[in-house]
């Protein structure tokens, strides 16, 4: 697969869907208290402070075009070797990849920064999706 033969539409769908999975995800009605104070915040702490939020988030969708674009090539040798490439498979890709490879790496990181299990999963737990959601798009339309 070569970069001309890269659905560049799917590659940015994948990377939107992602992040609105993760607004979502780490949302204040959802797990983003529970995730912050799981990391030793306090409630009342604001996040960001110290930070400059547009390079943070800027950094993260490009993290997330890279994750996608990449994402893509490997759904498109799958889909090379099996002739079985839809949004179903896709997903199942995306699963694999995202509980066996994405989730398994940080284990190891967040326990010996004794972030326990609580931060890994929460954070985990939307990896693992946005692979099975950047699956699902690719599947389908590559």
């Amino acid at each position: 697969m070569d970069f001309g033969s890269i659905n560049w539409l799917a590659v940015l769908l994948a990377t939107v869907v992602s992040l609105i999975s993760g607004f979502v995800w780490f949302g204040p009605k959802t797990f983003y208290p529970v995730w912050w104070k799981a990391m030793g915040k306090s409630p009342n702490s604001e996040p960001g402070s110290s930070q400059n939020m547009r390079l943070v988030f800027g950094s993260i969708t490009v993290a997330l075009f890279v994750q996608s674009l990449v994402f893509s090539i490997v759904l498109g040798w799958y889909g090379a070797k099996t002739g079985n490439l839809n949004a179903a498979s896709g997903a199942l890709v995306g699963l694999i990849v995202g509980v066996g490879i994405v989730a398994a790496s940080p284990l190891s990181h967040r326990l010996m920064g004794q972030q326990g299990f609580k931060v890994w999963i929460i954070e985990v737990g939307n990896d693992a999706l946005n692979y099975v959601l950047m699956g699902l798009v690719l599947g389908a339309m590559l």
